[in-house]
């Protein structure tokens, strides 16, 4: 099999057997590009490929400005392409296994204040459709904690508001249960009850958050949404869909939430993805030393 062969074989069984998200998968094929660019400007097999060949392809990404972080998901995703190759028998080792990655010191998430959140949260304008929906959209994303493609594909089926759950299909179609309090739903309920149907007209469909065509919102409005009350709330700050899942993970720890909790609740695998949310907030070190400083 040639490289582009090779390269197409692993990206499907990342689909269909690994099941990755179209956002991982696209990772996957951005590293996957790169990698046979500089397969074919220096002629070179992938079968064929050497731990001296990785050497000389780090250091072309570095020289192209290729950034730490990003390095050290490429050499991640050369591990695995590598491993498949093996497993399915076309190499008889892995010629970067052992190798690895540049070491990253983890950044502390960004995340909202208290009083940021009521302000954004407040920010549409109840009195449109669009408004209503982006009110409920923002209002669940802080109460669940929910990635922006897990909002996007929320269905009516999904939501549970008798139990207070949203049942929610995660990375790697893993389905979790994210508990909701009622003044979330009950902000929902009023969008289900108004603007959704209005977004309708005449359609059907069981999607959750609607665009004015009566169908599903795409990732991007979501972005654009968020920017664009973050803005209207007078946040300066450039603040995403996972600035609202950090908040959620953020103040829940910083009140005392179990971190097992939270983990289930996010969705993480790995516990240590959670634990990155255990930082000490400003607010928490303010009340401790008010708390049990003598002279405070």
């Amino acid at each position: 099999m040639d490289n582009d062969a090779l390269i197409d074989a692993f990206l499907l069984h990342l689909k269909t057997e690994r099941r990755l998200s179209v956002n991982t998968l696209s990772a996957y094929g951005a590293d996957l590009r790169r990698f046979s660019v500089f397969l074919e400007e220096h002629g070179i097999d992938a079968g064929k490929f050497t731990r001296p060949d990785l050497l000389d392809h780090l250091t072309a990404l570095r020289d192209k400005g290729l950034s730490a972080r990003s390095t050290a998901r490429h050499v991640s995703t050369l591990r695995s392409f590598f491993r498949f190759l093996v497993r399915e028998g076309a190499l008889a080792a892995s010629p970067v296994s052992g190798v690895k990655a540049p070491r990253l010191g983890r950044p502390l998430p960004k995340y909202l204040t208290l009083t940021q959140v009521d302000r954004l949260l407040a920010a549409p304008d109840g009195r449109t459709p669009e408004g209503i929906r982006d009110r409920a959209m923002l209002t669940i994303m802080y109460a669940s904690g929910l990635r922006a493609s897990e909002v996007v594909t929320l269905r009516l089926e999904n939501v549970d508001a008798n139990a207070g759950f949203l049942y929610v299909m995660g990375k790697g179609g893993k389905e979790r249960v994210v508990p909701v309090a009622d003044v979330a739903l009950a902000v929902l309920a009023e969008y289900i009850a108004s603007a959704r149907q209005g977004f309708l007209g005449k359609r059907l469909s069981s999607d959750l958050f609607l665009s004015r065509r009566g169908k599903a919102i795409t990732r991007q409005t979501l972005w654009n949404r968020i920017r664009r009350w973050a803005l209207a709330a007078g946040i300066e700050q450039r603040i995403s869909p996972h600035t609202l899942r950090h908040s959620f993970a953020s103040h829940l720890l910083s009140g005392g939430a179990d971190l097992r909790a939270v983990q289930a609740m996010l969705g993480h695998t790995d516990i240590a993805t959670t634990q990155i949310y255990t930082h000490v907030t400003p607010e928490r070190l303010r009340d401790v030393h008010r708390k049990h400083h003598p002279r405070a």
